[in-house]
């Protein structure tokens, strides 16, 4: 993999880049950085394809913005045509995971004349809510649902970079398979559940005494390295602009994605935990009328592509093997 930084029209930003082929374009979500998808990025480049990571938008080495609302998704698809330019490239699939899911479906959504087809992991592809986000999410008088809470910099952004190696630690091994069955009315620690407006939401999570088994040494250092030398403000700016979204986005309402897509989640992810989302997954072919499957592995959890690397690299080469055949 060859790491680099890239100036776009945009922004300076860091990418892996391997191999030659067809583009294949990965966004990772939130906490983690282009590095997540390193075993994708070595399966697809050996399969014949030109596989791209960035660090999106204020992650790792890619320039971080200094206003929250330079992070809207409308910012973070402009990044990913501008990158395209970049690269000398026409055309991409574009992947995601996470908050990249959210992208990777608006960007199809978008520009479909330049993202030709879409893989998304652990988020779906969801139609317009009638009001805002913010008046929709739970809160009480004792806690407040995560994205809530993610809002105050004296909330989590404070809470997380008190101790950076302790943050990571805890949401990785909670939101991960290792953790438990992850179904709506399961008891298993949520991190992106709700939150005690006292205590704050690490308290709540257990406190792993070694990494899951899917996160080697080197790579959990990695991350620890990225968020030490820059916090967590830029990757919280992501959920300070859900409601700006919301207003942004209500020329495409009722748009439907046009481009073959595919769809994949694990048995044990955080977001099976929020009610009605079965119901958004099953719905999601009204919204996306060339999705090819929705994909659920088993016992795995919301990083799923660094959880379960070879079920996720295989899911996409069968996906990417039939756009070439159509």
């Amino acid at each position: 993999m060859n790491e680099k930084t890239i100036a776009t029209r945009t922004l300076k930003t860091s990418i892996l880049d391997a191999g030659s082929g067809p583009l294949v374009l990965m966004c990772h979500g939130f906490p983690e950085t282009k590095h997540a998808w390193r075993h994708q990025i070595v399966a697809l480049a050996k399969a014949g394809y030109r596989a791209v990571a960035p660090d999106m938008r204020g992650y790792g080495g890619t320039e971080a913005p200094e206003r929250a609302d330079q992070y809207s998704v409308i910012h973070t698809v402009g990044d990913m045509v501008a990158l395209l330019d970049a690269l000398g490239e026409r055309t991409a699939v574009i992947v995601g995971h996470d908050w990249g899911a959210t992208i990777a479906w608006q960007a199809a959504l978008m520009r479909p004349d330049r993202f030709r087809a879409v893989a998304a992991l652990s988020v779906p592809m969801m139609g317009q809510p009638p009001v805002p986000p913010s008046k929709i999410f739970p809160q009480n008088a004792e806690a407040l649902f995560y994205t809530l809470y993610f809002q105050d910099p004296a909330g989590a952004e404070a809470e997380f970079n008190r101790d950076v190696r302790l943050t990571l630690g805890k949401l990785l091994h909670a939101a991960s398979g290792e953790a438990g069955p992850r179904k709506s009315g399961d008891t298993t620690p949520n991190p992106f559940g709700m939150v005690s407006r006292k205590t704050g939401l690490l308290p709540s999570l257990p406190s792993p005494d070694r990494l899951p088994d899917w996160l080697q040494l080197e790579d959990f250092e990695h991350l620890v390295t990225a968020f030490e030398s820059r916090g967590f403000r830029s990757a919280l700016n992501y959920y300070r602009n859900l409601d700006r979204n919301w207003e942004l986005q209500q020329a495409a309402v009722g748009q439907t994605v046009n481009v073959p897509a595919v769809f994949m989640i694990g048995e044990r992810d955080t977001g099976l935990s929020i009610p009605g989302m079965d119901t958004i997954i099953a719905a999601m072919p009204s919204l996306v009328p060339e999705l090819d499957g929705s994909h659920v592995i088993a016992e795995a959890g919301h990083w799923l592509q660094q959880e379960r690397p070879s079920e996720v690299s295989q899911l996409l080469m069968q996906f990417l093997g039939k756009l070439e055949k159509s």
